[in-house]
């Protein structure tokens, strides 16, 4: 599987069924909250990292501050090389494109964004919940 993220080519390539496709200042924060919350594995929720997001936009202007970090996250994750320069940069310089990106990646590795990250377990384990797995003791009959 090829990698968006390795890519330069596909830095600004929007597809047209992501919600970028629409104009980015409106779709900057939807999308980003939901990457959060698949990045953190749902120890963050949407809600809280899109109201953080949403805070630094409005007060400083530069959202991209602080989601240039889950770009590092999501890059360390799944081994991803840090291309075609640094994950700040990228989003400093084209915030929407780089959310995009990150977006269609993580849709490419098999997450349904819109379930979020309980959602998208439940999905991978059949809507079944899981039993823990139980250490087998010593000796057994």
């Amino acid at each position: 599987m090829v990698s968006l993220l390795r890519s330069p080519e596909f830095l600004c390539n929007t597809p047209p069924n992501l919600p970028c496709g629409l104009p980015a200042f409106l779709t900057a924060y939807p999308t980003f909250h939901s990457i959060a919350e698949i990045v953190d594995k749902g120890s963050t929720s949407c809600v809280t990292s899109g109201a953080l997001y949403a805070l630094l936009a409005l007060v400083s202007g530069c959202g991209c501050m602080y989601s240039c970090f889950y770009r590092t996250k999501m890059r360390k994750q799944y081994m991803l090389e840090e291309r075609p320069c640094g994950d700040c940069l990228v989003h400093l310089c084209c915030e929407p494109c780089a959310l995009c990106q990150e977006h269609r990646e993580l849709r490419i590795r098999g997450f349904d964004m819109s379930l979020g990250w309980q959602g998208n377990l439940e999905r991978q384990s059949g809507g079944m919940a899981m039993a823990p797995i139980v250490p087998q003791s010593g000796m057994s009959r």
